[in-house]
């Protein structure tokens, strides 16, 4: 009567116990309180949450780039971070026990039509006991290639350094003694190892980019092969960065945000949660989040021309907090604290990695030096990895008072949402009773790693709302963009927790005082003005927010500037203008015509509907302002690029372009593609000298017009504006929906070369069967 995975609550386990008491002696009392837990935990959904923040790679991580493996093959996973790669696309499942990795397929293997499969395996484990499987292997014959993966610490648990001595020398010549039939090392710094580096017979040093080759490679070879794979683990080149005991490279990456496409093929190239999505008035776009980002540059690998190396700046923080700003503020009053009755649960979510369980071992040190009792819970698993954290705590006038630290169904007095995600999952959830818990919570859109390859994964804030609202009550539910508030007021979005806890604080829901907060935060001895002046400005917040709204420039209301919607004259307007940037007059009155001819159409035919017009407008400019060699030139020269490095960066800085010039890409790896090269600070005089030539654009005299792309945008234009003239034919309020989706279509033709290939073929497919039901008059649902 249990569920065999997941967690057991204290509600699940009660049920069952008194159902079975129930079945031997019926008690009303047993009864009713029976269906008073049944009746809570049905409010709790059982369906997964809206989001789910699931671990994932670190950003640089180098799992991102070595989990990796060619088309058709299999890969098999062990214990260690690289566990993860099981729920990422990457061909990736099963997991064993430590030192067991790759025994399985011994079994397998011969009752398999499957020939060969790859085993990761951690240098942790292949140092502990990893080597086993791989003597077993090469004793069974079996066609197997272990990927040892050599991280240079043991990551999963915290960073401690391996036990004993162990190096990517060492591990060849250790295999090689073993049997293995051939032995390569792949590595982002093969200049690291001489000749004489120490190998094993035979061995071969490849860079990372040859992976999959050097992959294809062994899965053809007969018995069991190894790969050592050796790059630093990203969380450990920080940590040394820090510490001054790690090289720390002058170079940051940077988006040209009106060049960037929204393709996601950086995110696919890269797996890296340092790229988050930027909404602007031509869409989604892509940004990196350079406090996040562990400098792999991986991301300049997707095919698009935005990526930007900047050698030699620093990033610039955008504080606004000054000592004016300080003394502008009286001192605060100090809110009454909430009265124990019993013990005070407070539940604490957030993402790993992001100072979370720091805020619970405050608020337990507070509790500690006030004399009162105190009990902490952190549940992280894998959560250092920038999944889901929650903090259990209990608060009470005597440690006598605590006499359980989980907090129960129901049982939390405060919700401390550092992030929305987690708290409006159901295990938080669950602890939340309506008119009982007040819920404080951050509304700032962190993506989970699935935006990695799901270019257009939304993220479901007003749902996450509703959820939290309706569990607690909309009076007792606080939103507030504290991340937002903490990078602006303080230069950093991470002391967005401390922010949280104080506008918590101010509201009278936190049962320590703020003297003590404070002390607690001195003895933990890190970023200690920081933080203080976190909570400082959470409490202001709280008690004036209005005036901090002020000061920090954003709307007082959710703590982001609310604009109002585009409408659709203005969307025309500035489409319009933009495509005369482009090119001419002449192509924004093409664009007008259409749009208007469109607009005039569906006022006439399908009375009492809106959208159709909208829908031209925005994808109608997409297809003509396609963006050729003329363009990203024209782009890179605009005065707003400049304007935007400047706004992200600081000091003397150099910048390079990584470009894939039709003449000068070349091509490498078994896939054919092109591969971009590195262009220096000179190519703004080649940008400025293709900006004056766009005139040429469409011409016989355009050298670029004649190549398989810019016929094919070109035939794209001429296709849609066709398809519309025939949908103006036969619309009507019926089809009115179905017209708009077709008009839609382009949205999803994005990117550059091959990656916008691929995206027009998926867009012709979905616009042939979206066509054939508008033709039988079928409804967009019945479509799909």
């Amino acid at each position: 009567q249990f569920p065999s995975a997941g967690r057991l609550d204290s509600n699940q386990i009660a049920v069952v116990i008194g159902s079975a008491l129930l079945a031997v002696n019926s008690d009303p009392s047993v009864a009713a309180r029976v269906a008073a837990l049944r009746a809570f935990n049905e409010q709790v959904p059982d369906e997964p949450a809206i989001m789910q923040r699931l671990p994932y790679f670190c950003p640089g991580c180098p799992h991102n780039t070595s989990t990796r493996v060619p088309e058709g093959s299999r890969a098999l996973a062990g214990i260690g971070c690289h566990y993860m790669a099981q729920w990422m696309d990457r061909e990736t499942a099963r997991y064993t026990q430590m030192g067991a990795e790759g025994a399985s397929w011994i079994g397998q293997a011969p009752f398999s039509t499957r020939k060969h499969v790859f085993q990761n395996i951690g240098d942790g484990t292949y140092f502990h006991s990893g080597l086993l499987p791989i003597r077993a292997a090469v004793a069974a014959g079996t066609d197997i290639t272990f990927k040892i993966l050599y991280n240079d610490a043991v990551a999963m648990t915290g960073g401690q350094p391996m036990d004993g001595p162990l190096t990517v020398p060492m591990i060849t010549q250790q295999v090689h003694a073993e049997g293995v039939k051939r032995v390569v090392v792949v590595t982002d710094e093969p200049e690291k190892y001489p000749t004489d580096a120490g190998f094993a017979p035979d061995v071969s040093v490849h860079h990372r980019d040859e992976l999959d080759a050097v992959q294809r490679e062994l899965r053809a070879i007969p018995g069991t092969t190894v790969l050592v794979y050796d790059q630093t683990c990203a969380a450990e080149k920080r940590r040394r960065r820090k510490r001054g005991t790690y090289p720390d490279p002058d170079r940051r990456v940077f988006i040209n945000e009106a060049v960037c496409e929204g393709c996601g093929d950086c995110g696919i190239a890269s797996n890296c949660v340092a790229i988050v999505p930027r909404e602007t008035a031509f869409g989604r776009k892509r940004a990196i989040d350079q406090s996040a980002c562990n400098k792999d540059y991986s991301c300049v690998n997707g095919f698009c021309p935005s990526f930007v190396s900047v050698y030699g700046g620093q990033v610039r923080k955008r504080i606004v907090a000054g000592t004016a700003v300080e003394a502008g503020f009286e001192d605060l009053p100090e809110p009454a604290q909430p009265a124990f009755d019993g013990a005070y649960g407070v539940v604490i979510t957030g993402v790993g990695g992001t100072g979370v369980v720091t805020v619970g071992a405050l608020l337990g040190m507070a509790a500690h030096l006030e004399g009162k009792g105190c009990g902490v819970l952190d549940m992280i698993g894998l959560a250092q990895k920038g999944g889901a954290v929650m903090t259990h705590l209990r608060l009470a006038a005597s440690p006598e008072d605590i006499t359980a630290v989980r907090i129960a169904p129901g049982g939390a007095d405060l919700l401390l949402g550092c992030d929305i995600v987690v708290a409006g999952g159901r295990d938080a959830l669950a602890t939340a009773e309506k008119g009982a818990t007040h819920a404080v919570v951050n509304t700032h859109e962190t993506m989970t790693g699935d935006f990695t390859r799901m270019s257009d994964l939304a993220f479901p804030a007003a749902s996450l709302r509703r959820a939290i609202a309706s569990t607690v009550g909309e009076a007792r539910a606080t939103f507030v963009d504290a991340s937002d508030l903490a990078a602006t007021l303080l230069g950093d979005s991470i002391g967005g927790n401390l922010l949280l806890l104080g506008y918590a604080y101010q509201r009278g829901l936190v049962p320590v005082g703020a003297e003590a907060i404070e002390r607690a935060i001195e003895l933990n001895g890190v970023a200690v003005e920081m933080n203080k002046h976190a909570f400082l400005w959470g409490r202001r917040a709280a008690e004036w927010p209005e005036r901090v709204a002020e000061v920090a420039g954003v709307h007082a209301a959710g703590v982001v500037e609310v604009k109002g919607p585009e409408t659709l004259e203005d969307m025309i307007e500035r489409r319009a203008e933009d495509l005369v940037a482009y090119q001419n007059a002449a192509l924004a009155d093409r664009y007008r015509a259409l749009v208007d001819r469109v607009r005039a159409v569906e006022r006439e035919r399908a009375k009492g509907c809106s959208g159709l017009a909208e829908a031209v407008a925005r994808y109608y400019y997409k297809l003509l302002a396609y963006k050729d060699e003329y363009e990203v030139a024209r782009l890179y020269t605009d005065p707003q690029f400049a304007e935007a490095l400047e706004r992200q960066f600081t000091g003397d800085y150099r910048i390079e372009f990584h470009l894939a010039p039709p003449w000068l890409a070349g091509r490498g790896g078994v896939d054919g593609r092109p591969r971009k090269r590195r262009f220096g600070q000179w190519m703004m005089r080649v940008f400025k000298m293709l900006t004056r030539l766009r005139g040429l654009r469409g011409t016989p005299f355009d050298p670029f017009g004649y190549s398989a792309d810019r016929r094919l945008e070109r035939q794209l234009i001429r296709a849609y504006e066709a398809r519309i003239d025939g949908l103006m034919v036969t619309l009507d309020a019926q089809n009115h929906a179905m017209a708009v989706e077709i008009a839609s279509i382009p949205e999803g033709i994005r990117g550059y070369g091959h990656v916008k290939r691929a995206h027009v073929e998926a867009a012709q497919e979905k616009e042939a069967a979206l066509l054939q039901a508008y033709g039988a008059g079928h409804t967009p649902s019945q479509a799909a």
